[in-house]
């Protein structure tokens, strides 16, 4: 299965010059002022990351009572995370300068999605899924960052700070510079599912801080309360009982894409409210996605 190219190659000088060009003594309002126009394909692939692969607003867009985006305040924040003992605030990312990240520079952008801190230098804490994220390679780190600069304003200050029963501990681990190659598609699976979308955010076993166990990708996983009730999420592994295992290729994708289950019923909430937006996804990577879950061992 073949899948659309989002974007010509890119020369990694470029894209690291980019990255890094807020690093100079300049003010961040200067350093902005003076950064050349993205380059049209590379914004798209931005668009198309931020706004369906990772789907920052599932996280960032401000909510109503019963978990409904309200128009016009796409990821302007505020959204509540009341779980696993902690109090998480989504931030405001729009381009706001004074309650958003309008202020920021590029490389504090890039920063707070790879390496977890703000430009204060505190640490952002979860649900974010930094220690995902830095496996993102640089061209779509940049990818996201211009798509980010795109976001219109929205005047929408989040009063309340994050909570954590634990001390946050600055992220370790290896950073991407390039990802996987085309033509391997359980490699780029897993770039998509791991790093970019964090479906195994969710759908792994949990360790302690809010962090998904690495050795146990596809379990039964974290537990999620809301409006919806209480849900757990899913085994996506080959388990054949409590897995995927004996699910079709067709199921899985219109899990993914449709939110219902083998079965026909709905998927609760948060998946059922995502799968909407990941029907967007390229066929390319929802095929690519399908062959990593496929090589996932069995897990209880």
């Amino acid at each position: 299965m073949r899948r659309p190219r989002h974007a010509r190659p890119i020369l990694p000088a470029l894209l690291l010059t980019a990255l890094l060009a807020a690093l100079s003594p300049r003010s961040p309002a200067q350093a902005q002022a003076q950064t050349p126009p993205p380059d049209p394909d590379l914004l798209a692939r931005g668009r198309y990351l931020g706004e369906t692969v990772a789907f920052c607003g599932g996280c960032h867009h401000a909510f109503g009572p019963r978990m409904q985006p309200i128009a016009g305040m796409e990821l302007a924040g505020g959204r509540v995370f009341a779980e696993r003992g902690m109090r998480a605030v989504a931030p405001n990312i729009t381009q706001d300068r004074e309650t958003g990240i309008g202020d920021w520079t590029d490389a504090q952008i890039a920063a707070a999605i790879r390496e977890g801190h703000r430009p204060d230098g505190s640490l952002i804490g979860p649900p974010m899924p930094v220690e995902s994220y830095r496996g993102i390679a640089d061209r779509d780190l940049a990818a996201l960052v211009a798509w980010l600069r795109t976001v219109p304003p929205v005047r929408h200050a989040v009063a309340e700070r994050s909570a954590y029963p634990f001390a946050l501990s600055p992220h370790g681990g290896p950073v991407a510079s390039v990802a996987p190659p085309e033509d391997t598609p359980v490699a780029r699976g897993r770039y998509i599912a791991v790093n970019l979308a964090h479906c195994m955010d969710c759908h792994s076993a949990q360790l302690s801080e809010g962090r998904a166990d690495p050795n146990g990708r596809g379990a039964r996983g974290l537990v999620l309360e809301g409006p919806w009730g209480v849900v757990q999420a899913a085994n996506l592994s080959s388990h054949p009982e409590h897995g995927i295992g004996r699910r079709t290729d067709e199921q899985v994708i219109a899990a993914i894409t449709r939110g219902v289950a083998a079965d026909g019923r709905p998927l609760a909430a948060p998946m059922g409210a995502r799968a909407p937006v990941w029907a967007g996804m390229t066929p390319g990577d929802l095929g690519d996605v399908l062959a990593y879950l496929r090589s996932l061992p069995p897990q209880d």
